[in-house]
């Protein structure tokens, strides 16, 4: 949804910076801004490193697209600064350069080939492998420390429940 808002966004940078269109580039950034980095920790802290230590043969065929994934975390993460500090730079002074526009446009186009690819690789391969080859005390210290990250409570984690 946000980085359909940003692409939506992108084509009309080059208008008036209007109350709608801040409050919708304001939500995107923020949401980035928060978001991204906890998805790339998730993978990269929490679900990764358990795979990478498991000697299944097809766990071991992943590691080259696990690989792919965090390089992807790098670009993106590249591309999102020039959104961001291009975003914040049109929401305080209302207009960006042509040269800007057009970075800013660039940067959201490779961030949507990236999350397109980035998305697929996650839903069609990653989790359901993770899925099957984690078991169920390795899933749960992964939702703790993916929850942790967030300041939220498992419902298994609060008193009295079971787990």
């Amino acid at each position: 949804m946000f980085l359909g808002s940003l692409g939506a966004i992108a084509e009309v940078i080059d208008h008036p910076l209007t109350e709608n269109l801040r409050r919708a580039l304001e939500s995107a950034l923020g949401y980035f801004s928060q978001a991204a980095p906890k998805h790339t920790a998730d993978e990269e802290e929490s679900l990764f490193p358990r795979l990478r230590e498991m000697q299944n043969p097809e766990v071991v065929a992943a590691f080259a697209t696990l690989e792919k994934l965090e390089q992807e975390h790098r670009s993106a993460a590249r591309l999102h600064e020039v959104v961001d500090c291009l975003g914040r730079h049109f929401l305080s002074n209302g207009h960006l350069t042509d040269a800007e526009i057009a970075e800013f446009r660039r940067s959201v186009s490779g961030l949507a080939a990236i999350y397109t690819r980035h998305i697929t690789i996650e839903d069609e391969l990653i989790f359901p492998l993770a899925s099957r080859m984690l078991s169920d005390s390795e899933k749960q210290n992964v939702a703790r420390e993916m929850a942790g990250r967030r300041n939220v409570l498992l419902i298994t984690d609060w008193p009295g429940s079971r787990t």
